[in-house]
Order: structure tokens, then C-alpha cells, then sequence
């Protein structure tokens, strides 16, 4: 008997499920980075919105905690681009993404026009783990670089952001900053610890990585197909191939493509309510398929995901994309965008959504993704618009 295929629904209230967005849960900053496997971190403030929206009772002092001890870490893994994931997770993941990270960043031409080569890269590389067993600043790091390869003019900033990118470093939360970390020649890194350094260049290790990771993303992100886990970590399908084994299961999905799931993961009922979200810059349930329309209807996609991969904050409304949000450009509360028109029970409880998030952005910085307001000015598909959770400001 053929087995039924997983709807598109089902599939979209697995994803929820996994990424703890059906319902907040009680748990721990460390635990909840680990259920959830990885959050993109390349804008500092997004993983601690992407948790405040998993996180019962979410306190931005316990990421900062488990940021500050390590146990979350914040490096260059999937898809080339900034992750914190749990501590234990990092030399798994960032083994299986190495052919990816080292093509992309030790081939490039900008790295190449410094006059360095791979095999150049290789030798320095165990010297700047040493140098950087203490944490660094990228400009001292930088200027290490510079002096022992002896690069000149602008060549030696790229190789090094090239190098930095590709190396086991850790970035160091800076006392003081909003959400914990700074960008710029302030920026510090760290070695990643010893018992936690990936195998870069052991083919083994890196196909067992692979094998890891694979079932680390399908426990955190539910049913996928081959094309589906090669996006989220920007590998080879064949190499992702290579990494099923027979201890997966295998759905027929919509349109008959096969998915793969771990046993025993948990698949809701798709009738189950999904509850409006405000999401983050560049949520991981944005980036983790090939097929986006799992969550992100195909005809909002351009207007979400910019032309430089910049992704939007969205709002969610049962379980899909119906908008964006921003702070109001008179910081008067949370202005929320809809495309499409929303039900009064909604906006009620985006209503409240948007006080919770509000209360999170002042407590640290309102201002957070201001800088991004300019893709408003730009022009957006928006049919309703609201300021929610409005902000009584008291005149000195």
C-alpha cells in the first residue's frame, strides 16, 4: 500500500512545530538554540527576537549568558553566512559545510589578488588559531596578517576577511553592545576550543560531518527532500545524497517528491491552530528550504528577500508570511505591514504580540533594524497598515 503524501499544510505545521513557533516552550536559551538547531546571526539582534518568539518567558540575559560562557556559539557555518548554534553542534556543522566555505572564500578572486593561495592559507591557518587562543580584536588580527604575509595596500583587509571567514573562529560577545556583539575592527575573535575544532580537510570526517548534520537539520526543521537539506547548508545534492542511510524515513510529499524525516519526529495534525508570529531578520524558517513556500508564499518572496539577500521582518499569520514589520518610523510603537487583509481576531493578537516585542527592543535597542527602513521608502505590496502597541512617550 502506498503511503499517503504529506500535504503542503502538514508540512508547514511540522516546521512550526519543530522551530517551537506553534507554542512557546519553557525552556532555557541553551536548550532552545540546540531544539532549534541553528540561528541566523549575521544582524546581532535576530537571535534573540527568533528566541522571544520560541521562548517562554524569554530573558535576552540568558542568550547573553550562554554567549558569554560559550555554549552558543557565533561562527561562519551554513550557507556561508553567520550562525549561533549550540556548542556541541559547531565541529559537525562547520565540518560538512567545508568544501562549500573553503571554494567559496580561499578560491575567491579577491582572496587570489592578494597573492595568496590556498596552500598559503593552510600554513598561516594553525598560526592564527595559536595567535588567536586569546581573543583579538579583527584589527590587531588583521594587522598580524598584513605584517606575516606581507600584504600592502587595500589586498590585506579582504584577505583577511576571506581567511577570518574560513577559519574555526569564534566571535566574542563585546561588553556593553546592545546585543552583544559589534561589527567592525572592534569585532573579536577566538579560536574555537580544541575539543570543538572541525575537521577541515579529512574527507571522512567531513562526509561523517555531513551525516550529522543532515539529521540535526531534519530533527529541527521536520520532512525535507535532497534539494530541500542541500539549500540549508549550500552543499552538493550528491554529497547530501551520500549522507541519507537507511535509519531515515521516507514520505511522499506534494507533487510526489520524496522527503526524508528522523524516526519519530514530530508531525502535528495540519488542522492545528498556528498563532501570529513576528519574526526576525532572516529567520531560519525563511532560508531552510529550496521549496520557500513552505512558509514564504511565492508572491511575496521578492518583497521579502531583497535583491541583496537581504530578509525582511515578516508576520506570520497560520503559519505563513502575510507581511513585514519595523519599528514606526516616529517610535511610536510596532508598524505592522500586511499584504493581504487580516481578520480582526488577528490584528488583536499581533496587538499583542507587538507589545511583547516592544518591551524586548527597548529593554536593549529600538533602533535594531532601522537601518533597513529604506526597503519601506522603496515601496512594499502593502494593502493594511498599523502601528501596534503604541508607545505613550511622556514630554520632559
Amino acid at each position: 500500500m502506498t503511503a499517503t503524501a504529506i500535504t503542503e499544510r502538514a508540512l508547514n505545521r511540522s516546521t512550526l512545530a519543530r522551530q517551537l513557533l506553534l507554542q512557546r516552550q519553557p525552556v532555557g536559551a541553551e536548550d532552545a538554540v540546540r531544539r532549534v538547531v541553528a540561528l541566523q546571526a549575521q544582524q546581532p539582534a535576530s537571535p534573540y527576537v527568533a528566541l522571544w518568539n520560541r521562548v517562554a518567558g524569554f530573558r535576552p540575559a540568558d542568550l547573553d549568558a550562554v554567549l558569554a560562557g560559550f555554549r552558543v556559539v557565533k561562527s561562519t557555518l551554513m550557507r556561508i553566512t553567520l550562525h549561533a548554534v549550540h556548542v556541541d553542534d559547531y565541529a559537525a556543522f562547520r565540518a560538512a559545510v567545508e568544501p562549500t566555505v573553503r571554494g567559496a572564500r580561499l578560491r575567491d578572486p579577491r582572496f587570489k589578488a592578494s597573492g595568496l593561495t590556498e596552500t598559503d592559507a593552510d600554513a598561516l591557518l594553525p598560526e592564527l588559531l595559536e595567535r588567536a587562543e586569546v581573543a583579538g580584536t579583527a584589527q590587531a588580527l588583521g594587522e598580524w596578517l598584513r605584517e606575516r604575509a606581507r600584504l600592502e595596500g587595500e589586498l590585506a583587509p579582504t584577505a583577511w576577511r576571506m581567511l577570518r571567514q574560513y577559519a574555526p573562529l569564534w566571535h566574542v560577545p563585546v561588553e556593553g553592545a546592545p546585543w552583544g556583539y559589534v561589527s567592525g575592527a572592534g569585532q573579536r575573535y577566538v579560536s574555537a576550543g580544541v575539543a570543538h575544532r572541525p575537521g577541515l580537510r579529512d574527507p571522512e570526517a567531513v562526509a561523517e560531518a555531513l551525516r550529522v548534520l543532515v539529521r540535526r537539520y531534519l530533527a529541527g526543521f521536520g520532512p525535507a527532500s535532497v534539494a530541500d537539506i542541500a539549500q540549508f547548508g549550500l552543499v552538493q545534492k550528491g554529497r547530501v545524497r551520500a549522507a541519507l542511510g537507511d535509519d531515515l524515513e521516507e514520505l511522499p510529499g506534494p507533487g510526489g517528491t520524496v522527503l526524508y524525516d528522523v524516526p519519530g519526529g514530530v508531525r502535528p495534525p495540519e488542522e492545528v491552530a498556528a498563532p501570529p508570529r513576528l519574526l526576525p531578520m532572516w529567520d531560519s524558517v525563511l532560508l531552510a528550504y529550496a521549496d520557500r513556500a513552505r512558509v514564504l508564499p511565492p508572491e511575496y518572496r521578492k518583497h521579502v528577500t531583497r535583491v541583496n539577500g537581504d530578509v525582511l521582518p515578516t508576520v506570520l499569520v497560520d503559519g505563513h508570511v502575510a507581511g513585514v514589520w519595523r519599528m514606526a518610523p516616529d517610535g511610536s510603537g510596532l508598524e505592522v505591514s500586511a499584504f493581504r487583509p487580516l481578520a480582526g481576531d488577528v490584528w488583536e493578537a499581533l496587538e499583542e504580540e507587538a507589545r511583547g516585542l516592544l518591551a524586548l527592543l527597548a529593554e536593549r535597542d529600538e533602533a535594531a533594524y532601522r537601518r533597513y527602513d529604506h526597503w519601506w521608502v522603496k515601496g512594499l505590496p502593502v494593502v493594511e497598515a498599523k502601528v501596534l502597541g503604541q508607545v505613550r512617550r511622556v514630554e520632559p
